[in-house]
């Protein structure tokens, strides 16, 4: 229920965010209330992500890395390279093409796996794709960055991006299969409660940076809105006709697609936070990017399953 209907929960909660002081004048604003407990909120999720990580899964991600890789490599070179030329051609504020970049640079979001699966995609595909973006994110997504951002993005800077990126990203995931396949009972009991819980946290983490970024949604342009939607559909043109070029089969494709389009845009919120404090706006574009990426996905995963249903029920017939 809350993961077919995670954008409609994002889109009512980060409402209730953003018009929280109208809503109840006078009372404490509980989503900034826990703006010190982000970088625990997104470990708690990444630890989910490792406890659901299925162990034949893991293994067939050291089997079949080739493919993995270059799947991988369609995400980490697209993306960014969309984000970069949109981002100079509409010519965006300075704060908003840093937001910009966070998003096209941080690896595919959770949600990915169960949205690739809605679109009768390769679910084992996506998981694997998933896992090496985030194992390699520290590496490189400060390498995109920098290569992205030029002289924005300074050695200290980009040393801190993947540290913390290592520190919050890497290591809960690699924590979490550890202790769920060391102790099977134990993750049997967590991977029960694992989805809901990493979903409730990404919502209340995207509604916790609408409420810190209040006074800069009034600032958002036509342009910024432009580039995020070009650079999401461009995402899943690239994923899926990348997927092909490299001769991966329909369902293989539609997995890199999903995974390419859709970025972990809350992580990239709380690194534009911590490495630019002082340009805030640059957490709203991933911000932004977060709904629209969710909300974008899962009508199109929706939209092929009912294609591929009506070809089902076309052929049967005849």
């Amino acid at each position: 229920m809350l993961q077919r209907w995670l954008h409609i929960w994002l889109l009512l909660c980060s409402a209730v965010a953003y018009f929280w002081p109208q809503l109840a004048s006078g009372l404490a604003d509980p989503f900034v209330a826990t703006k010190a407990w982000l970088s625990v909120m997104i470990s708690g999720v990444m630890f989910c992500v490792g406890c659901l990580l299925p162990r034949d899964e893991v293994i067939q991600v050291g089997k079949r890395w080739p493919t993995i890789l270059m799947g991988t490599a369609v995400q980490y070179l697209s993306m960014p390279l969309l984000g970069w030329s949109i981002g100079k051609l509409l010519q965006l504020p300075e704060e908003q093409y840093i937001g910009l970049m966070l998003a096209a640079c941080v690896p595919g979001a959770m949600a990915s796996n169960v949205i690739t699966m809605t679109a009768r995609g390769n679910v084992s595909f996506s998981v694997g794709l998933t896992t090496m973006a985030t194992l390699i994110c520290p590496l490189v997504t400060p390498l995109m960055l920098r290569l992205t951002l030029g002289d924005f993005a300074s050695q200290k800077l980009l040393l801190s991006a993947s540290s913390q990126l290592f520190r919050e990203v890497v290591i809960p995931v690699l924590l979490g299969f550890a202790i769920c396949q060391k102790w099977p009972a134990f993750g049997v009991r967590v991977r029960g409660t694992a989805a809901v819980l990493a979903n409730l946290t990404i919502i209340w983490l995207i509604a916790t940076f609408v409420a810190l970024s209040r006074d800069k949604f009034s600032q958002v342009t036509f342009g910024v809105l432009t580039a995020l939607l070009l650079v999401n559909v461009g995402g899943y043109l690239a994923g899926y006709w990348g997927g092909r070029v490299l001769r991966f089969d329909e369902a293989m494709s539609r997995a890199l697609m999903i995974e390419v389009g859709m970025q972990n845009a809350g992580l990239g919120a709380k690194l534009a936070g911590d490495l630019f404090p002082d340009k805030p706006g640059a957490t709203v574009p991933c911000t932004l990017y977060a709904f629209l990426c969710v909300c974008s996905a899962t009508m199109l995963a929706r939209w092929l399953s009912g294609k591929d249903q009506s070809i089902t029920d076309s052929e049967a017939s005849r």
